[in-house]
This record gives C-alpha cells, structure tokens and sequence, in this order.
C-alpha cells in the first residue's frame, strides 16, 4: 500500500485494504506470476500459445504472459483465436485483437469454422434448426473450438496451451458437475488441465492447457485490463445460450451476500483434486463397439478419431460426429 491508496482506490480488498492502480497492479501480477510458479504452469524452454477470444480475460493473459516471458528472456507467447463466423461479434472482437497483437509484436494465428468446418456457426444453427437436433449454440460452438484449437495448438508446435479461465469460471464448472452428477469430469480441472500430462508430441494428441488466472477473478481481471488501458470493448456473445450462465448468475448473487464464497469453493477443491485425480487416473473413456459388436475399452492416450485422427473416446469424435449430423442429407 501507498499514499495513493486512500485517495485513489480501484480495488478493495476482502480484508478492507484499498489499493490504488499501482499497487492493484502489483498485487495482481503477483497473484497471475505465483499461481505459475506454484503449479509449474510454464517452463523454461516452454513454447506458449494464448488462447484469444479478444476478450478481457484472454487479453490481459496475453499481456501477462507476455510480459512474463519477456522478462525471463524466454520464448515470446503467440496468440490463437477461432472465428465462429458469429456477425457482429467475432469480426469486431478480431479487429481488436489484430491491433493489441500489432501494437506489442505478437504472432496471431486465426482459424476458423467455415474453413475447417465448411460452414460458420450462425450457419450450423440454421442447419440443427431445420433438422430438428435439439442442440444450442454453445454447444456447438464448444464441441468445435476445443476441437480445433487444440489441434492448431499441436501442429503449429505448441507445448502449453495457456486460456483465460478465472477463478469465477472454476467455481461454476465444479458446481455443474456437482449439480449434473459428472464428479469424474471434475477430475480434469484445475490449473493444469486434464487426467495425463501431454504437450500433443508424446502420442496422446493433447497440448497441455494451463490457466495463469484461475486465483483470480472476473472482477479483477476487468479491472486489470481498464487501469492498465489493454480493455477490449466488453461484449458478450449474442448467440450465448448456457446451463452455466444460470449457475454464474447464481453464483454472483450468492456471493454479494456471502464475499468469499467462490475462492473458497475453488480453494477447497484444489484439497481434493490430488483425491479425484488419484481415483480417476486409470480410468477408462468409453468403451465402443466394433464392427464384430464386442465393446472395446482405450486409455485416453492411445485413441484416435478413426475419420480425422485427432484424440477422441470414440471411434468417431464428437466434432466428426457433429459435422456428420449437420451435412447428412438424410
């Protein structure tokens, strides 16, 4: 704390201290730099991607990060963004992105669903709309973007895949699959995603997902990115129709009236995911039939989609799955 604080608070902290834009700074990138080094989030010789959706959150991860790298004199970060092809929207968040990548020298590599895909999102709705599939848009957008980020992560050579996910978004993943019965898929969570280590070169096909920000919350990210002038416009995506944005709302109110509450979910599930991790480790993904009808069980490491390749629990992956429901003439 300085003399500024007083006078020219940005932030309160829960205890009541006040911080002004310098020491929110500081005490920010502070939290972001020891949250990597606490659980070995980025290495030395790592080769770092950004996953940029040219929001508040991955925005200022990209400049944490790199920042961090720069004054460790390692490898300079690249950000990667997918256009769903959502009018409106993702065409005016890429612009953004585009000059902040400019501006500080940062590779930025754009793919997108219409090139990948053969149609964008707004298509692919009309497309399940008129075939009755009863599927929403995040729902294919999420089947899709993880999809095809992380194999773009894996062939531009990538070793960590770093995403703005904050510590709001872990406590509304760990209370949907608490509230959906999906424990097993709490297992994958945490700052270092997934049940097996992997950087996409080891044979298992997946780039190591790391979350720089998950001690930090949604509020301190947006105050972050408007006192340190990197603040994109806040939009938020206009075709959003989630499960989840009924627990975040939820989760809001409950901790307006109870400060705290969502560090303490996250802080209490980091004790138990060495627990969740150790029961879940050797467990196997779903099992599939083959042309024989016996049911075969693989590990995570040693299945591929037998039509593209890319790691899956089935013999077709969910993303081959998807574009054959939407283009099947039948």
């Amino acid at each position: 704390m300085c003399s500024q604080c007083e006078k020219a608070a940005v932030y309160v902290l829960q205890n009541g201290k006040k911080l002004c834009k310098r020491c929110f700074t500081r005490y920010y990138e502070k939290k972001v730099f020891e949250t990597i080094r606490k659980f070995g989030l980025i290495n030395k010789d790592d080769k770092i991607a950004i996953a940029c959706s040219g929001g508040k959150d991955s925005t200022s991860l990209l400049y944490l990060i790199n920042k961090f790298t720069s004054e460790r004199n390692m490898t300079k970060p690249e950000a990667l963004a997918i256009d769903e092809g959502i009018h409106g929207y993702r065409n005016k968040t890429l612009e953004e992105l585009k000059e902040f990548c400019s501006k500080f020298d940062i590779n930025l590599h754009i793919f997108s669903f219409k090139e990948e895909f053969g149609f964008s999102l707004q298509e692919a709705l009309v497309k399940a709309s008129r075939k009755k599939l009863g599927i929403n848009s995040c729902y294919i957008c999420g089947i899709f973007r993880k999809y095809l980020i992380n194999k773009k992560a894996r062939e531009l050579g990538f070793t960590k895949l770093a995403t703005g996910h904050n510590l709001d978004d872990e406590a509304q993943t760990i209370l949907i699959n608490q509230i959906k019965g999906n424990v097993s898929l709490s297992a994958k969570l945490g700052p270092r995603t997934g049940l097996i280590e992997g950087n996409g070169k080891n044979g298992n096909g997946f780039v190591q997902r790391v979350k720089p920000l998950y001690m930090c919350t949604e509020k301190e990210n947006m105050i972050y990115s408007v006192v340190n002038g990197i603040a994109p416009g806040f939009v938020e995506c206009p075709l959003q129709q989630s499960y989840r944005f009924e627990v975040r709302d939820w989760l809001n109110n409950f901790e307006a009236k109870h400060p705290g509450a969502k560090r303490a979910i996250v802080n209490s599930f980091l004790e138990l995911l060495p627990l969740l991790k150790e029961r879940y480790k050797n467990e196997f993904l779903n099992g599939f039939e083959n042309e024989k009808g016996n049911v075969k069980r693989k590990t995570i490491a040693s299945i591929a989609c037998k039509k593209c390749g890319e790691p899956s629990n089935r013999e077709i992956c969910k993303a081959c799955e998807l574009v054959k429901k939407l283009t099947e003439s039948h």
